[in-house]
């Protein structure tokens, strides 16, 4: 990986870290910074969101400071000048979710563009090369 790509990927796991932060997501200056003004998720409910909804969400005390999102098995994938592509398993209050995230830079800085968040099952996965 070329220093470039380190740097992006390092950059959109930072600005991921960030989002899923309790003190940042109560912030909706700080969310804001971190979202592109075009986001788009696809949530593990079903429901699409946007930067509006997702700030009107984040801003009205959802989000439980005593149990902060834990984030295991993220990887990464720089895949064009300026695009990054995260995926991770989340466990936010009991509930697990696969993640993904595509975050793209702009005149202001890394954002996120895109997310999604995938339930997952409650069998174990079996081990790689055995799907």
């Amino acid at each position: 990986m070329t220093d470039e790509h380190e740097r992006a990927v390092q950059a959109a796991i930072d600005g991921e870290m960030r989002l899923l932060d309790p003190e940042v997501r109560a912030s909706p200056p700080r969310v804001r910074e971190l979202l592109d003004p075009e986001f788009t998720e696809f949530g593990a409910s079903g429901r699409r969101w946007d930067a509006e909804s997702i700030l009107t969400v984040t801003s009205g005390g959802s989000v439980c400071p005593e149990s902060p999102v834990a984030v295991s098995e993220m990887s990464a994938a720089v895949l064009a000048p300026g695009v990054v592509h995260l995926t991770y398993r989340a466990t936010d209050q009991g509930r697990r979710t696969w993640r993904s995230s595509l975050w793209r830079l702009t005149d202001t800085g890394w954002r996120m563009y895109f997310h999604q968040g995938t339930p997952i099952s409650g069998t174990p996965e079996p081990p790689r090369g055995e799907r």
